[in-house]
């Protein structure tokens, strides 16, 4: 259609040309002609012998919070002193991001490289991507536009760090698994303590807390009564640890504008509830997708180490119709959290590696209107609440 009317347009013009030339004024009718043919057929040059000496490369933070703008700056490079038409390119970026397409034009003229600066906003929470759509050497006031033959910059991965929420220690998702963690703490001393009297020797051994010990050795009940904080000298304490996993799956069939905004949620959720874990002395295992589809289990006992953790989750692109592959990671836990964004389809695959449901808890997005596998589902609030559905 676009070439139908481009013929069109300079059929009409060449038939006001003939008009003009051959029954107005002839003498002034050439000149026109003059014009309308030497300066395209210029341009034209110009345009054809730019497709192959244009290159295009852009950088980016890798990082950016939400609400914020993200500068991209991109380079135009030339080969040769030869002037240049008209560059044009496409910023593309994904749904994290409000405009998801910016077009940009320079004019290359000097054998200097020309710098430009695009800034896109932030849209949502997540793992977005920046890329270079297309090149383009254009001619003629923008009538001529040819794809250059050089190759595109490759994508670049921007996370895109919400606002992680502060949830209270009352909460009542938090205060269930604090209360499995402690009953499993105190049946797992009073083991130790028949395996003293039978052994004749501690089950545990405790020193003095140093700075830098790991949070999930201290053992609390000791400490309170000491008044100074107590570290156990064995893991024992690790089979007490609760689970969280972290499941972004998004369908390839829906709304893609939708699926950010509860991938967010889910996002603000598990690490508003995995921040408070850690803050309240609860170390705690944290199974999430890698970088290349592996599934990675980390042990979290630091309160920093939350933040560094979203931050590689943030790096890694969310793939339509993948879940969380938790095969090879039952090992004991005294509770286990998922935090999904769809409990839909084949989310059983995920829960039915669960041994003890009832310490088991699914974070949601939103309300949903049925409990999947029986197991109690838990969303955030617009008050920074886990409410039960």
């Amino acid at each position: 259609m676009r070439i139908v009317k481009t013929v069109l347009s300079i059929g009409a013009i060449a038939f006001l040309l003939y008009l003009f030339t051959f029954y107005m004024d002839g003498k002034m009718g050439v000149i026109l002609i003059a014009f309308m043919i030497i300066p395209p057929l210029a341009s034209l040059f110009m345009a054809l012998y730019a497709r192959s000496r244009i290159h295009v490369s852009f950088d980016c933070d890798g990082y950016v919070s939400k609400g914020k703008e993200l500068p991209v700056h991109v380079k135009v490079e030339k080969e040769g002193v030869f002037p240049l038409a008209v560059v044009e390119f496409i910023v593309s970026a994904s749904e994290v991001f409000e405009k998801n397409e910016r077009v940009c034009r320079l004019s290359v003229a000097s054998s200097d490289p020309v710098d430009y600066v695009c800034t896109l906003k932030t849209f949502a929470g997540g793992n977005g991507e920046v890329s270079i759509k297309g090149i383009y050497s254009c001619g003629f006031l923008g009538f001529m536009k040819f794809k250059v033959r050089t190759e595109l910059p490759k994508p670049v991965s921007v996370g895109v760090i919400p606002d992680i929420p502060e949830i209270k220690a009352s909460s009542q998702l938090f205060r269930s698994i604090s209360d499995i963690v402690l009953t499993s703490d105190e049946e797992e001393e009073n083991d130790t303590t028949m395996l003293y009297s039978a052994n004749t020797s501690p089950g545990y051994e405790h020193r003095d807390y140093v700075q830098g010990d790991p949070l999930k050795r201290i053992n609390w009940k000791l400490s309170s009564k000491k008044k100074k904080l107590m570290v156990r000298l064995d893991e024992a304490a690790s089979t007490v640890q609760p689970v969280l996993i972290l499941d972004l799956y998004r369908r390839s069939t829906a709304d893609v504008i939708a699926s950010v905004g509860r991938e967010e949620m889910i996002l603000r959720s598990v690490f508003g509830l995995l921040t408070l874990i850690v803050q309240q002395g609860i170390a705690c295992t944290f199974i999430y997708r890698g970088v290349s589809g592996e599934t990675i289990c980390e042990s979290v006992d630091n309160p920093a180490y939350p933040m560094q953790l979203l931050l590689r989750v943030l790096s890694v692109k969310v793939v339509p119709n993948e879940r969380i592959n938790t095969a090879g990671f039952e090992k004991a836990a005294c509770a286990c959290v998922i935090a999904t964004t769809d409990t839909s389809g084949d989310f059983s695959t995920v829960t039915d590696r669960i041994s003890d449901k009832e310490s088991a808890s699914i974070i949601v997005p939103e309300p949903e209107t049925a409990v999947s596998a029986g197991i109690p589902l838990w969303y955030l609030d617009s008050d920074n609440n886990f409410k039960m559905v």
